[in-house]
């Protein structure tokens, strides 16, 4: 895992220190010495002999065993497949799906949004991680860690499997699972994408490999589909009722549509313990006093939206994610850093930084919707249009219709960047394409914090938020992230 802070643009250097037996041989001799003054010398040419017998088994052994791991779809690779672990396969499958679930969401706004988005990615890259853990024998698994989540399947023991078959399996069921609603031609382009890259697998293993690997990777994903259905998105819940009163949200133009999911922050997150930990505490004090600290925040904010540079239009409009939603912007990051990783980002890389960023922003989901509907903080458009006088005044983009505190943007786009920076480096610059699709020009970054930091002040500029609920945002999602480092145990 890198950690440093090293200023690569789209380059990761990934160092494995292997320390064998032989790297301890001057310890050996320390012991040797000091037995000397106890041993004879036909006891010490022994022990001598017996030291250099084992070192040259384990030599040997290992050799062999590189030997099998490093041969190119020959007979050993197959009848010694177990061996292969996920670090040996790229993160082709995975840059290929989340590419398909990016295309996905922006073909199909109106009935993939935010939420369903957000519980496809969570529990698709848990289910992902555990898929492909047998491969990988310094991690563990996350069941008994995640909230609720269930025990998962055991592989067969000496048996082979091929990790990307399993973890193309578990893409193409959970898309099923979560994405039912999505049009036929979007349903055959699943099929279509999942029978050619298994047609790619078949070539690189046996028919007892590819089936073996593909039912492992169906059951884990079954069992991961059936646990989601339990954390309380699916639960009917009654009519909301929006609070009346000074200073608290209520339906803001254009569409002035109802409160999107008021009961989200109700959710059970996936780390026991995330949402109170990142509670936030009360927004300012509400007033409409001239005098006051929330009219001037107010004030100073409409005066802002007057004098837009081109550059701070540019980051509303880059910001606004539309289409796709914020997470899928960040899912889009993600994407691009694999690519630019090909060589060093491999598959067990790839699952894990996966799973760590559905993780966290799942929960940071949650907890940003618990202090929204906890505070119900008023938005700028109606502040500025009934107390500032301005009745015509717009946001730059249509203000979303959920409560003003916290950002949401903030909150993903921190617990992201924390994640992306532990494991990619505090100083990884990139260019950002995601919205090349729009032609709306590419953006670069000093690192993730920097690209968190303008998601946060571009919905400034939009109009949306107050600079108090940018910070609260940035501080919530990096304690959710925080929480996933100090509770959630991936390595052994």
């Amino acid at each position: 895992m890198n950690t440093g802070c090293r200023n690569k643009k789209f380059s990761l250097v990934h160092e494995n220190t292997f320390v064998s037996l032989n790297d301890l041989l001057p310890s050996k001799f320390i012991i040797m010495q000091s037995a000397i003054k106890f041993l004879s010398f036909g006891w010490i040419t022994t022990v001598i002999l017996c030291i250099i017998f084992f070192d040259a088994c384990k030599k040997d052994i290992r050799q062999e065993q590189e030997a099998i791991i490093s041969a190119p779809n020959n007979n050993a690779d197959k009848l010694y497949g177990h061996l292969k672990q996920t670090n040996t396969f790229s993160s082709e499958v995975v840059q290929k799906w989340i590419n398909f679930d990016l295309r996905l969401l922006r073909a199909n706004p109106n009935s993939l949004n935010n939420f369903i988005m957000m519980q496809h990615w969570a529990y698709s890259s848990i289910a992902l991680y555990e898929a492909v853990l047998p491969g990988m024998p310094a991690y563990q698994t996350l069941s008994g860690q995640l909230d609720q989540m269930p025990v998962m399947p055991a592989t067969v023991s000496g048996f082979a499997y091929h990790w990307p078959s399993s973890a193309n399996a578990v893409f193409a069921a959970m898309i099923r699972n979560f994405y039912p609603a999505i049009p036929a031609s979007d349903k055959t382009s699943t099929d279509s994408l999942e029978a050619a890259l298994n047609a790619q697998y078949q070539n690189e293993v046996n028919v007892e490999t590819f089936q073996r690997s593909v039912d492992f990777g169906k059951d884990v994903a079954q069992r991961v589909f059936d646990w989601s259905k339990t954390d309380g998105s699916l639960t009917v819940q009654p009519p909301y009722t929006i609070p009346v009163g000074a200073g608290l949200w209520e339906k803001t133009a254009l569409g002035f549509l109802a409160p999107q999911n008021p009961y989200w922050g109700n959710n059970r997150p996936l780390m026991a313990g995330s949402v109170t930990a990142s509670f936030l505490p009360p927004p300012p004090p509400f007033s409409t006093a001239a005098s006051s600290d929330f009219y001037t925040i107010a004030n100073n904010l409409y005066t802002i939206s007057q004098s837009l540079t081109a550059d701070q239009t540019a980051q509303g409009i880059f910001w606004r994610d539309v289409p796709g939603g914020g997470h899928a912007h960040w899912l889009s990051i993600f994407l691009q850093v694999l690519d630019h990783e090909s060589n060093a980002a491999m598959l067990d890389k790839a699952a894990l930084v996966y799973a760590k960023m559905g993780i966290t922003q799942s929960d940071a989901r949650i907890s940003c919707w618990k202090s929204k509907y906890t505070y119900n903080n008023i938005r700028p458009i109606t502040y500025i249009r009934s107390v500032l006088a301005h009745p015509t005044w717009n946001s730059l983009i249509t203000t979303p219709n959920h409560p003003e505190y916290p950002s949401a943007h903030s909150t993903f786009s921190a617990a992201a960047a924390n994640v992306l920076s532990m494991e990619f480096g505090n100083n990884y610059s990139f260019t950002d394409h995601t919205y090349d699709f729009l032609s709306l020009p590419a953006r670069s970054y000093n690192s993730f914090y920097d690209a968190a930091s303008e998601a946060g002040q571009s919905r400034i500029y939009a109009g949306l938020h107050y600079p108090s609920s940018i910070a609260a945002g940035a501080i919530q999602g990096s304690a959710v992230a925080n929480f996933m480092n100090e509770h959630i145990r991936f390595l052994k």
